[in-house]
């Protein structure tokens, strides 16, 4: 069974940081691409970052929504089983439940195999 357990959510000052986890278990996790989908109070998901599988022979590619680029850094820890997302500069409008989701960006948006989110607040 796919289990996606996110952590690190919590209530922050604009401008301020947080480092979203997310614990992978039920599946080979470092052959999947992962991502992050976030979704505001009335408003439906949306897309935050996607990184590819590790390889060898090339840097592992992320790609970014444009309100991220610049202030937030996915990265994956395959010996933990663990996807991040470090939140920099961060503002009102970045406020809502973010989730990981196993696989590419278009399926993230589905639903699918997604975790149970964690809280983010950014706020004076």
């Amino acid at each position: 069974e796919v289990q996606l357990v996110e952590s690190g959510g919590g209530l922050v000052q604009p401008g301020g940081s947080l480092r979203l986890s997310c614990k992978a278990s039920g599946f080979t996790f470092g052959i999947y691409e992962m991502s992050w989908v976030r979704q505001a109070p009335g408003k439906g998901p949306e897309w935050v970052s996607t990184i590819e599988t590790l390889s060898a022979r090339a840097p592992v590619r992320t790609y970014y929504a444009d309100f991220a680029k610049g202030r937030f850094t996915i990265s994956r820890d395959n010996a933990k089983n663990t996807l991040y997302l470090q939140m920099n500069d961060l503002k009102p409008e970045d406020t809502a439940i973010y989730y990981c989701a196993r696989g590419p960006a278009s399926l993230a948006m589905t639903g699918t195999h997604r975790g149970q989110g964690t809280q983010v607040t950014v706020s004076s």
